[in-house]
């Protein structure tokens, strides 16, 4: 990453936000990490395809991704004699989602600070005193 000179040395590219994963940042594999991060033991297939709103092909292509880059493990059995697939966070998997987080909220943060033209009903002000002409978006 390149910096500048000084003494509080910022990023030349303070929004390029580096640490935003690609195999994470896609919509659904977000929704299948958050709900593994949510559930530490696992979940089931069919659980996890209807937490998500998926379909098994969906849901199947994208556990393959994550499993690809090492991020979920997924243990094959049976229940009874039906087959039972159940999908893990690996430990890689925690750490890197725990990073991927910790970027998200600098996005949340930095468009949260950022002054604007906001409309009157979806703004407040940047600061407590009410500061002019700044406006920060309201995040609900």
């Amino acid at each position: 990453m390149v910096e500048t000179k000084g003494a509080s040395a910022r990023p030349a590219a303070p929004y390029s936000y580096e640490g935003l994963d690609r195999v994470i940042h896609e919509k659904a594999r977000l929704g299948v990490l958050t709900s593994l991060a949510t559930h530490p033991k696992g979940l089931a297939f069919a659980d996890l395809k209807k937490l998500c709103g998926l379909t098994d092909g969906n849901l199947s292509r994208h556990l393959q991704v994550l499993e690809e880059a090492g991020l979920v493990r997924l243990a094959k059995g049976f229940e009874g004699k039906r087959p039972l697939t159940t999908c893990h966070m690996t430990a890689e998997g925690r750490r890197r989602f725990v990073e991927y987080l910790a970027v998200l909220e600098r996005v949340v943060r930095d468009a949260a600070g950022a002054p604007g033209e906001a409309a009157d009903d979806e703004a407040e002000p940047a600061d407590s005193e009410g500061a002019k002409g700044h406006l920060r978006p309201k995040l609900a």
